[in-house]
């Protein structure tokens, strides 16, 4: 027994000073099934387009990774959506109508159609669109919501969940913490949440999931939200009654889930957290929640530290359990987590 725990304790320091398989000195995070080689700056990045914060990410049912970024201003395209292959060979690039505003990114396949919902913060809106660009409908400031309805307060919508249902619920996480309920066609439902600390309701409601790795014949869909300028997650009803907190988390932004019902958490305190079906914390990878992160991120790509994160924005699986990271630094950076 003594010395099989001294062998286990030898293995995280030697996987993670030697080479890995493919020969490369790549770092390495996790431990066990949830292993991950770290390739920072992913995707060949045409000359002509320079990232400014990237924010969102996504992956669609051919395998094709989507990027959403602000774009730097010595950019000469000013497209915001940047396409890659699987192997981060560029394939096109279009949105620049996002520009300055490109935000909260989600993906879904409707009947034999996938689209994108795209969240602009700074023009205020919520844009539905085909994989290529083609708006399909757009919601602007939500005026039919009562608490909008009497006089204007702060709208930025950040990031979108769809139920099952179709229902799209927004979250209002740079404006007034307020979330905003649309059924498929975004005729407006209700509105929850709003500003401020106790069960219900939210303080930057920055992402949101609706969370539906559980049998819904025993456990019901449930909203999952970022409630990041509280420090925590919060679950709620579909119909936006709250149940109760999730812990492990600092600055939680966002969700996806994988098809074993993990879950990756990018967390703008430096650090990617997984989390399993039950919400218990598995993993906090390239954790540096240490750092002085909010000086970092403004720096220069040669100042990042490889292996550490600086602050995880967006985060996803695609289809064999990867996992790609686009974090809020002002030079933009995408990593890609290759599971081993």
């Amino acid at each position: 027994m003594q010395r099989r725990t001294f062998l286990t304790g030898l293995a995280a320091p030697l996987i993670l000073g030697a080479q890995n398989k493919s020969g490369s000195n790549k770092p390495i995070l996790g431990s066990a099934a949830h292993t991950y080689e770290v390739t920072h700056d992913w995707g060949a990045v045409p000359a002509n387009i320079k990232y400014g914060n990237t924010h969102g990410v996504c992956v669609d049912s051919q395998g094709r990774v989507y990027i959403h970024h602000t774009v730097n201003d010595a950019s000469e395209s000013h497209d915001t959506m940047v396409v890659f292959d699987s192997n981060g060979r560029f394939i096109k690039s279009w949105g620049a109508a996002f520009r300055g505003g490109a935000h909260g990114l989600h993906i879904r396949k409707e009947g034999s159609q996938e689209f994108l919902y795209l969240c602009d913060t700074k023009r205020a809106v919520v844009v539905k669109s085909t994989l290529d660009g083609e708006e399909v409908f757009m919601l602007g400031y939500p005026s039919m919501a009562e608490p909008y309805s009497h006089g204007y307060i702060k709208y930025s919508p950040t990031n979108v969940a769809i139920a099952p249902n179709g229902d799209l619920y927004v979250g209002d996480g740079y404006g007034s913490s307020y979330i905003n309920q649309y059924n498929a066609k975004g005729d407006y439902i209700r509105t929850f949440g709003g500003k401020g600390t106790g069960p219900g309701q939210l303080d930057c409601p920055h992402g949101l999931v609706v969370d539906t790795r559980h049998d819904p014949h025993t456990v019901p869909p449930v909203l999952l939200v970022a409630d990041r300028g509280n420090h925590r997650i919060q679950r709620f009803t579909l119909d936006g009654k709250h149940i109760d907190f999730v812990a492990g988390t600092n600055l939680p932004c966002h969700f996806n889930f994988y098809k074993n019902g993990d879950a990756v958490v990018p967390d703008l305190g430096a650090r990617v957290t997984l989390l399993d079906r039950d919400n218990n914390v598995i993993e906090n990878l390239g954790d540096d929640s240490q750092s002085k992160w909010g000086d970092t991120r403004k720096l220069s790509r040669d100042q990042f530290t490889p292996g550490k994160f600086v602050c995880p924005h967006g985060a996803c699986f695609d289809h064999e359990g990867n996992i790609f990271v686009v974090e809020w630094v002002e030079v933009g950076r995408v990593s890609k987590l290759r599971r081993v």
